[in-house]
């Protein structure tokens, strides 16, 4: 059971992304740190390549090593995926089906030590297969500690760290940008009283990637009421920065102060270069208090009206004859 934990745990960690600290910096944890190898121009924060299908790439990563001992790395290539928590860049584990850069990129070594502050450059090749979909294919060189660090808690786990250099491919060919906003849902909390008490509502909704770019999206929420009085009208800044390729999010925005008494519709519009896209859900604010009393209004009402006699019992049948007009003839005198 031990070993089946301590794999398990391995696995999810070892896909978590390390971001840099900084634009022009590599990925770092504190104790070691990927990048690309520097070249005679400048430093790389990222692999920003281009390749057509069926050609072949060649480049290099360095893995330093920060600590006072010696590290042991396994270095992979991997694709990359954004988190279904708040749309985050991370990358497959070791073990996961690659079908991108994953598959197609391969370190001229795949285990290396490095020594103490010491680092290492590792040359990799990255094949396109020639029936490679055009557009972007987002990954990262996977650089994962061989050791494993006991974990806090009664579970005796243990988790292994990993850091990632980012490599965003774009392959030739043309390209559809294209995004899909689905599954609006308005969720109220009303209070007991009207007027008493904060009323919010939660709207959730799925923002997908349907093309095969990279996009950096903005979406706008929009409420009206009756009338087609505007409620709000805001942007929306709890999006991903990067929302790629095929990818999904279910995201949610807070709407404080949303209305007690009220019928409408909110409205999402996701947008980026070349797509704008809008999907809406109709909403129903109505205070606990006023809903329980309109229904206990229709109970009494219904009962009032079964004890008077309803239209189909007998009572109800000489009630209904006595409210018909009657025809009175003349007599003659």
């Amino acid at each position: 059971m031990y070993a089946a934990l301590l794999t398990l745990l391995a696995a999810l960690l070892a896909a978590t992304v390390l971001l840099p600290a900084a634009p022009a910096r590599a990925a770092d944890n504190g104790s070691w740190s990927v990048f690309p190898a520097s070249s005679q121009l400048a430093q790389r924060p990222y692999f920003y390549l281009s390749a057509d299908p069926g050609s072949t790439l060649t480049d290099k990563v360095t893995v330093t090593n920060k600590t006072a001992e010696p590290l042991t790395f396994r270095l992979y290539a991997a694709d990359a995926y954004n988190t279904a928590r708040d749309g985050g860049f991370a990358v497959r584990t070791k073990d996961e089906k690659q079908r991108g850069v994953g598959a197609w990129a391969r370190p001229a070594r795949d285990k290396v030590t490095v020594k103490p502050h010491g680092a290492v450059t590792v040359p990799f090749t990255l094949r396109v297969p020639e029936g490679a979909e055009p557009g972007d294919h987002p990954g990262a060189l996977v650089a994962l500690d061989e050791r494993v660090d006991p974990a806090d808690g009664a579970v005796a786990v243990g988790v292994q760290r990993a850091v990632g250099a980012r490599i965003y491919l774009t392959v030739g060919g043309p390209t559809m940008p294209a995004l899909a906003v689905e599954k609006v849902r308005v969720a109220h909390e009303q209070p007991l009283v009207p007027g008493f008490g904060d009323s919010i509502a939660t709207i959730s909704y799925t923002l997908r990637n349907t093309g095969n770019v990279t996009l950096n999206p903005r979406v706008e929420l929009t409420a009206k009421g009756l009338f087609g009085r505007t409620l709000l009208s805001r942007a929306l800044t709890k999006i991903p920065s990067e929302l790629l390729p095929g990818q999904e999010v279910r995201l949610s925005e807070p709407w404080r102060g949303a209305p007690q008494l009220d019928w409408g519709d909110v409205t999402l519009t996701a947008s980026a270069p070349q797509t704008r896209e809008s999907a809406s859900a109709s909403f129903f604010a109505l205070p606990w208090l006023l809903a329980a009393l309109f229904l206990a209004a229709l109970v009494i009402a219904g009962a009032a009206l079964k004890l008077r006699g309803g239209p189909g019992t007998r009572t109800g049948k000489r009630w209904v004859a006595a409210l018909r007009p009657r025809r009175v003839r003349a007599r003659r005198s």
